[in-house]
């Protein structure tokens, strides 16, 4: 029996941070999988959205007939479903440590969120300095110094190896980069190393050709 197909349905990637989490982890797994990219902005893109999501909001995946929305719970499931991919560490302590700093990157943050959209096109350096945002930015600096040096051996990203967390802190790394955010010697290190991501050029490759929307720009 051929294995149920794999879509996943995400916003005009340029602006999308949402979508490109389990984007990123979706391509870690291998699997092969089709996209539907919404144009967000539109008059009509809630109703497009509503045609493939019960939120009205992407991303969301469907794996035959079953669908999951919101970028966390699409990334836990792609885990269960495809344990070989080890989208989260093996090592017990290690994995609490990731889902709290993605469960923090989930929830948390924002002011950063608010005044540093994610634009990948853009650059605006000195721009989105407003309250909260320099507290944002040194928690998740801490944060990601933090796992480096207790789980970083092995590998380039937050616990070695790709997993989660990384997917989740992606678009916090396309901020640091178009607000051009100073960052210390490990984090600006791990910073390139998602950009280096083939995944992730895939993404950013595709935004550049996508039409601009004037409410996020």
């Amino acid at each position: 029996m051929a294995p149920s197909p794999l879509t996943l349905v995400v916003g005009t990637k340029n602006y999308s941070s949402w979508s490109l989490r389990p984007y990123l982890a979706l391509a870690h797994t291998g699997q092969p999988f089709q996209e539907v990219v919404v144009q967000l902005g539109e008059p009509d893109s809630t109703q497009q959205i509503l045609q493939h999501s019960p939120s009205g909001r992407v991303p969301l995946l469907k794996h035959g007939e079953l669908a999951i929305w919101d970028s966390l719970a699409i990334c836990e499931y792609l885990a269960e479903t495809f344990p070989e991919a080890r989208l989260w560490p093996e090592d017990k302590a290690a994995r609490a440590v990731a889902r709290s700093v993605t469960a923090e990157m989930h929830s948390g943050f924002a002011a950063l969120r608010q005044h540093m959209n994610m634009n990948l096109r853009a650059r605006k350096p000195g721009q989105g300095r407003a309250p909260g945002v320099a507290e944002d930015i040194a928690r998740i600096q801490a944060l990601w110094n933090d796992c480096r040096a207790r789980f970083g051996q092995g590998g380039p990203f937050l616990f070695g190896r790709f997993s989660v967390a990384d997917a989740f802190y992606a678009p916090v790394v396309t901020r640091f980069v178009t607000y051009d955010v100073t960052l210390d010697a490990v984090c600006a290190a791990y910073r390139d190393a998602v950009l280096a991501l083939p995944s992730f050029q895939k993404w950013a490759e595709a935004a550049k050709h996508e039409k601009p929307v004037s409410k996020y720009d």
